[in-house]
């Protein structure tokens, strides 16, 4: 029989997940990560670097600049929110955990509209599971309701998503911007006035965060998915087609125009033939894992309605970013935006799989993350107590001068996580009722677990192998207050790791300059003897970062006054 969808749902199936425990789930994986720990590099210290020269003072809000330098990634949006919100708050409050405020908000709005994304695609009539002969089949609001929790949870279990989504970067705010473009293109023709505010509001944030050329992609396939799909003739639909078609072109030519008023237009397309297309094939593999095997078997299984609205959207999104990581240079940074779009792929194959693939999944998350976890304890214990001993030796040749410290909320928990974990796996493994969304609660949980993990038993040591506070603490040891320094060659991770946290006022070294104090890389001392009259200056000190030693810095000191 050739059935209209191949999704075969029964009201049991569909039972939601407790709101209170997705809720609570969402706030674990969003806090740890955000409270507690020092800006890392590279591009957390450098991103957090430009918001606090704007907070400062230091810098224009339409040009940020960093020793004169201007950012990386040509973005103004998520420096603004982080300076904005070092400037709001109380002087308490340490200006990096400020400005990591809005960015934990963002990651929160990430995930909200993921399920609110999936939920309007599921509640697409195409989307729909096929009715039975005498009724019992899974209820519209329903079955969107649990395929959302299915969404949620395959987004939360990619493995990329755990770091970059935790930094102070314009790459969470381009993925938040993006899952709320997402979200608005899913749900324009039956909420068009939640939609349309949240396009334009998605579309323009992700212009203004560095990526105009992807936010015009995005509505570009807006407009063509709105024209070719007929669920906006349907009868519960508020928006038809040709009016939604017109919204998302609206979109479009008024984030052009936007991009273009900020000259936001910044083009870095590198050679595809020059890529290492080895590592771009082991990033898709594991960074979008375990969602990329989903994803692919929704494709086949839904291959009848491709140009359907709930499969083309979200294969429109994927496949935009897919393009960008591999003709851009930050790649995993772009690949990050299509983890909504592949969530939601992944999502509408959970009413296809059969139990014996559901069963695989579960065997291989149980092992996988339990594992992991099983090792960040042992290596948390090695540190603590000596036994056993190779690990806390491993960690000490990583990382040497690391003294080990015990934070008792940290390990309550890490303890309550870890056997929150063991209930679940209690749970799953039990005998109840199928719900379709029960094949990604263990990948969810334990890379919610894991994560977790690192950032309460590990922080401290990660801390100290990933944060610029040791050389910056070696540097003050020699110099009599903080005053006028001059440098060169210093990355901007360098330079706004020492402008925070040693409060330097810091300047470019030239010939001309007066300050009584240098600071070079140790990489390009060769290279200073040539720019800069070395007779004039004394070195005073060769501060080692422990755990890399391409980021030694040397300190002179002047020994005449020009």
């Amino acid at each position: 029989m050739n059935q209209p969808t191949p999704a075969i749902v029964a009201q049991d199936a569909v039972r939601r997940l407790p709101r209170i425990a997705l809720l609570l789930f969402c706030v674990a994986y969003v806090v740890p990560g955000f409270i507690g720990r020092e800006p890392w590099k590279n591009a957390d210290i450098t991103a957090f670097g430009y918001m606090y020269e704007l907070a400062t003072g230091g810098a224009s809000w339409l040009a940020p600049q960093l020793l004169g330098q201007p950012p990386e990634f040509d973005a103004l949006l998520p420096y603004w929110l982080g300076a904005w919100a070092m400037q709001a708050a109380p002087a308490w409050v340490v200006p990096d955990f400020a400005a990591r405020l809005p960015f934990a908000l963002l990651l929160a709005l990430t995930l909200a509209a993921t399920w609110y994304g999936v939920y309007s695609l599921a509640r697409s009539p195409r989307a729909q599971p096929v009715p039975f002969a005498f009724g019992g089949e899974a209820s519209p609001a329903d079955y969107a309701r649990a395929m959302a929790d299915g969404g949620l949870l395959a987004l939360i279990a990619s493995l990329g998503l755990a770091q970059l989504s935790h930094e102070t970067t314009p790459a969470l705010a381009q993925l938040a911007f993006t899952a709320l473009a997402f979200f608005a293109i899913a749900a324009l023709p039956r909420r068009p006035g939640v939609a349309i505010p949240c396009l334009f509001a998605g579309l323009a944030g992700l212009a203004l965060s560095g990526a105009p050329a992807m936010a015009v992609l995005f509505a570009a396939g807006g407009v063509v998915v709105n024209l070719f799909d007929g669920d906006g003739e349907a009868e519960e639909a508020s928006l038809g087609r040709w009016k939604a078609a017109a919204v998302s072109a609206a979109a479009l030519a008024i984030v052009a125009a936007l991009a273009t008023w900020f000259d936001a237009w910044q083009w870095r397309v590198v050679d595809g033939f020059a890529r290492d297309w080895r590592s771009i094939g082991r990033l898709l593999l594991w960074f979008t894992w375990p969602a990329w095997p989903l994803a692919l078997w929704t494709l086949w299984r839904w291959r009848r309605q491709l140009v359907s609205r709930h499969v083309a959207l979200p294969l429109w999104f994927l496949a935009v970013s897919i393009a960008t990581t591999v003709a851009t240079p930050s790649s995993d940074r772009s690949l990050l935006l299509g983890l909504p779009a592949l969530a939601a792929l992944a999502a509408f194959a959970l009413p296809t799989l059969s139990r014996s693939v559901g069963a695989l999944i579960d065997w291989f998350t149980l092992l996988f993350f339990s594992g992991c976890a099983f090792i960040i304890w042992v290596i948390w214990i090695s540190l603590q107590t000596g036994v056993p001993a190779k690990p806390a030796a491993n960690v000490a040749k990583l990382a040497p001068g690391f003294e080990p410290s015990f934070s008792a909320l940290a390990f309550v928990a890490a303890l309550a996580a870890t056997l929150a974990w063991a209930w679940l796996v209690k749970w799953r493994t039990g005998r109840h009722r199928s719900v379709i969304w029960k094949s990604l609660v263990l990948p969810a949980g334990g890379a919610a677990l894991c994560w977790l993990l690192l950032m309460t038993l590990w922080l401290p040591v990660l801390d100290f192998a990933r944060s610029y506070t040791p050389v910056v603490r070696g540097v003050a040891r020699h110099i009599d207050r903080p005053g006028c320094v001059e440098t060169f060659g210093l990355s901007r991770a360098q330079a706004a790791a020492f402008r925070y946290h040693g409060q330097l006022d810091m300047r470019l070294a030239s010939r001309e300059g007066n300050c009584p104090w240098l600071l070079v890389t140790s990489d390009l001392q060769p290279a200073v003897s040539v720019a800069l009259d070395m007779r004039r200056w004394r070195l005073v000190a060769s501060i080692r970062r422990p755990v890399d030693a391409h980021d030694n810095v040397l300190l002179y000191r002047r020994t005449a006054v020009q």
